[in-house]
């Protein structure tokens, strides 16, 4: 089925946070440096544990996690912790977005808790734009799969402008607060947020689109003494 921006169209846009998104991603095409992401990719927990498992995020360093605001933000009654390096660490949120405005919340976990190879390192952000057709990897703790930026014409017209950072794969890439990847720089390019679906709750339903935060609003949204 062609999606297009067809006024009959009827979508909806929602939570990537499930329980598929514990299940390993695809390897489809995917380049033997991909896996070297997957050493910034984090699970964020909430205590007491969700139904849906843990979300994701993106550890920057200097002990930072960039995630999806909704990803902590779900409810005051829990505690995030990070898991990474096998390890799981209190976090706290430096600054929260929604996900109805900018869904990125910025975590900070204990730096010095670290191993040293992880003290060491820095995830940048992007400087480009992203491109339709631009190869990207989603990566995860379990692994990575690699996608394309689609062209934001195929989603729905009132969509379009509002969310024009999507990618296509949608049930093989990671969920909620998943680090969108440049396949080539193997910077840090956006946060997954929500997934679009067409003709919801029919028998052609059907997913077309996951929208990343870009980099620019990630940039622009940490706080300018925590950005290096």
């Amino acid at each position: 089925m062609r999606v297009g921006p067809r006024p009959s169209l009827r979508f909806a846009i929602g939570f990537c946070l499930a329980a598929a998104s514990m299940l390993p991603l695809g390897f489809a095409q995917a380049d033997p440096t991909d896996d070297s992401l997957r050493i910034y990719a984090v699970d964020i927990w909430q205590d007491p544990p969700q139904s849906w498992g843990p979300g994701r995020g993106v550890y920057l360093g200097k002990g930072l996690v960039i995630t999806a605001a909704h990803v902590v933000g779900l409810t005051r009654q829990t505690k995030p912790s990070v898991r990474i390096a096998g390890m799981n660490l209190p976090a706290h949120a430096i600054k929260e977005g929604s996900f109805e405005r900018v869904d990125l919340t910025l975590l900070s976990i204990d730096e010095r808790k670290l191993p040293i190879y992880l003290q060491m390192r820095r995830m940048s952000l992007c400087d480009n734009q992203p491109w339709p057709g631009e190869p990207v990897i989603v990566a995860i703790p379990e692994g990575t799969a690699r996608s394309r930026v689609m062209l934001p014409a195929l989603l729905p017209v009132n969509v379009q402008k509002r969310f024009s950072t999507v990618i296509r794969d949608v049930a093989t890439t990671g969920n909620s607060g998943s680090g969108v990847f440049d396949a080539g720089q193997k910077c840090l390019l956006g946060i997954m947020s929500r997934k679009i679906t067409a003709r919801p709750n029919t028998p052609d339903e059907k997913d077309i689109a996951k929208y990343f935060v870009p980099a620019s609003a990630i940039r622009a949204f940490i706080p300018t003494e925590y950005r290096f």
